[in-house]
């Protein structure tokens, strides 16, 4: 019901559709984000502008991967991805957004040559069991205290851990960042596939935490559960509180910019980020929209500076270096 009330939606779910919006093809996006998630967005989209609309969803790497293959042939207009590395790594195949849609978010949420431009905000968190008589983590590198042993939760192939040690890299370079990786291994980590059972095994006391995103726990709660954990945002400043951005860019070679442009400015309006905070639980980026409850702004957290432009550089670092230190 709440979706409703947020998207003041009306009519059946479309997926795809042709012909209206004076032209005779859709616009086409390639989408990361989950169908789950956003196609009531993207629904709300179509019927409020008359723009038809033919989505594509995969993984935001895969979709990376399949736009450097099809090249300048690609029949995407947009690229919607889960992430700035993903972004980043077609940049080539990107065309620079209108300063108007850059100037819409703080500028550290936008791709350097505004060629991406970052559509909501999920940060890295230290779930925790509120029973644990451990002492929480003041910095990223507290984790790998002996104190918390055999006890922390790690998903080290998932995407948003990647991007973390990513990010790690940018900020302190490779051999400080395989050295962090050395000590966490050495603590014993449990390992998961993903965030989400990271939360859930914290949850019932199975581990005292895990390094995960802040929305999974909010969604757990949606649920009717999730009410043994909390999280914990690392007040250091370092890349335990790291801002990844969903985001979205524009194909150079689309034969609808008026239409994907239009989309994009969707994605930044007051109507899609106060659905981004209150269905996927993620922080908007806009001024004046206010998070989920329970949530800090994102401006009164500590955060890393780091360029996320230069996340899809490093992300094959990231990955090996998970690979040398023993965690996969």
């Amino acid at each position: 019901m709440k979706r409703l009330v947020i998207l003041a939606a009306a009519g059946a779910l479309i997926v795809t559709a042709c012909g209206s919006g004076g032209t005779d093809s859709p616009l086409i996006i390639y989408s990361g984000r989950s169908e789950e998630l956003v196609q009531p967005l993207i629904d709300h989209f179509t019927e409020s502008t008359d723009i038809d609309v033919e989505v594509r969803y995969a993984g935001s790497t895969d979709l990376a991967a399949t736009l450097l293959q099809e090249g300048d042939s690609t029949d995407a207009d947009v690229f919607f991805a889960q992430d700035p590395a993903s972004l980043g790594s077609v940049a080539s195949l990107l065309a620079r957004l209108p300063q108007s849609v850059l100037d819409a978010v703080d500028p550290k949420f936008a791709d350097r040559n505004g060629q991406w431009v970052g559509t909501s905000g999920r940060v890295r968190t230290f779930v925790y069991n509120t029973d644990t008589s451990l002492e929480l983590p003041q910095t990223i590198d507290d984790v790998t205290d002996p104190r918390w042993f055999g006890e922390v939760g790690v998903a080290p192939t998932n995407g948003s851990f990647l991007a973390f040690v990513s990010a790690m890299i940018l900020e302190r370079g490779e051999d400080a960042t395989l050295r962090w990786l050395q000590s966490l291994a050495a603590n014993d980590p449990q390992d998961y596939p993903k965030n989400s059972p990271i939360v859930l095994a914290t949850d019932s006391g199975e581990i005292d935490g895990g390094l995960v995103n802040h929305y999974y726990l909010l969604r757990l709660r949606a649920e009717g559960e999730g009410n043994n954990s909390e999280n914990w945002f690392i007040p250091a400043g370092d890349v335990g509180t790291l801002v990844m951005p969903a985001g979205a860019g524009i194909l150079s070679g689309t034969d609808m910019p008026e239409a994907a442009r239009q989309f994009v400015e969707f994605l930044l309006s007051e109507e899609a980020q106060t659905y981004f905070a209150a269905e996927t639980f993620e922080f908007p980026l806009i001024p004046g929209v206010q998070p989920a409850e329970g949530l800090p702004a994102l401006e009164d957290l500590s955060t890393p500076d780091i360029d996320l432009s230069e996340l899809a550089d490093v992300l094959d670092d990231a990955t090996r270096l998970v690979s040398e230190a023993g965690l996969v």
